[in-house]
Parts: structure tokens; C-alpha cells; sequence
């Protein structure tokens, strides 16, 4: 009823850390921060920072990383197809039927499902809409892949064929 300033500003006077890192028009995250303050009393930077500070275990990170962005979208599309060909249409077309979801929710704006909705609802027909759900997570993929630049950890190409066994030797050297 606010409006997500007045959230923001709320969430400032609960957690000033969590506002200044939250941009004030990133409403998943501001309410995020605020069901977590509402629920535990504590907030959520504080949360996060005592996750960080009490972690006594060592930690190994591995990423699997695509070698060829070609590959990876190829793979994109066999992999949506195959979603199609297992029923994710009728999964969206249920969704709609039950009444109480609209396509501007966060779980219907989700890579896919957004597609899909608009093809059912006759925005656009089945190419255009499997073009841009495809299109959707091919972006998706590519900020996953500049997030885990950030990240500190090992990066090994996907789909090679020793990663499983490189990937069982880095457990083994790292010790009980």
C-alpha cells in the first residue's frame, strides 16, 4: 500500500547495512530482508555475518564452467525442448487454471514460465514464444557465469570427460 520506498525506508530503519547494499527498487530483496527481520527479530546483515564469521569448516568451492558459450546454448535449447516434450506447457496451462496466480508474481516471472504464460494467453504464438524462452535463459546462463567470475573458487570446464574423477581427487587431497 506504501509503496517499495516506504519498504526500503522501513527495512533502513531495521537494517541500515542491508538497505544500503539493497538497490530501493530491488523488491524481491527488500522483502526478503524484511520477512527475515520479522521472523527472527534479528537482521538479516547480522544473520549473514554471523554465517560468515562461524563457519569451522574448510570449504572448497568448484564451479563447472561451460568452455563454449556455442555448446552451451545449444544445450539451452535441447534442454527447453525437452521440457516442452515432458510437459511443461500443461504445467503452465494448470497454473493459469487455478485463478489465484497472475503473470506479473515473481514465481510466473521466472525463466519459462513468463514465456509460456504469454504464448497461452495469445500474446504471441508458439515461436515466438519458445524463441524467447530460450533467449531468457541464455541471459540467465550468462549472469550466473559473471556472478561466478566473482566468486573465489576453482573453475573446471563442464562436460569435460575427467571432471568427475579430477573432481573425486580434489576431495581425496583435501583430507578428512
Amino acid at each position: 500500500e506504501a509503496g517499495w520506498a516506504a519498504m526500503h525506508a522501513r527495512l533502513a530503519g531495521v537494517d541500515a547495512a542491508a538497505a544500503a547494499r539493497i538497490a530501493p527498487t530491488d523488491r524481491q530483496r527488500i522483502q526478503r530482508a524484511l520477512e527475515v527481520y520479522e521472523l527472527t527479530g534479528r537482521p538479516l546483515s547480522d544473520l549473514q555475518r554471523a554465517g560468515r564469521e562461524s563457519a569451522a569448516l574448510e570449504v572448497s568451492v568448484i564451479a563447472l564452467v561451460p568452455s563454449d558459450r556455442a555448446a552451451l546454448a545449444a544445450r539451452i535449447e535441447r534442454r527447453f525442448d525437452a521440457m516442452i516434450e515432458a510437459g511443461f506447457v500443461d504445467e503452465v496451462r494448470a497454473l493459469m487454471a487455478r485463478g489465484d496466480l497472475r503473470p506479473e508474481m515473481s514465481s510466473m516471472r521466472a525463466v519459462g514460465y513468463r514465456q509460456l504464460w504469454g504464448f497461452l494467453a495469445g500474446q504471441y504464438d508458439w515461436s515466438e514464444a519458445r524463441r524467447r524462452a530460450i533467449i531468457a535463459t541464455r541471459q540467465f546462463a550468462k549472469r550466473q557465469l559473471t556472478w561466478l567470475r566473482s566468486e573465489r573458487c576453482e573453475r573446471w570446464t563442464a562436460f569435460a570427460p575427467d571432471v568427475g574423477a579430477r573432481f573425486a581427487a580434489q576431495i581425496e587431497a583435501s583430507g578428512p
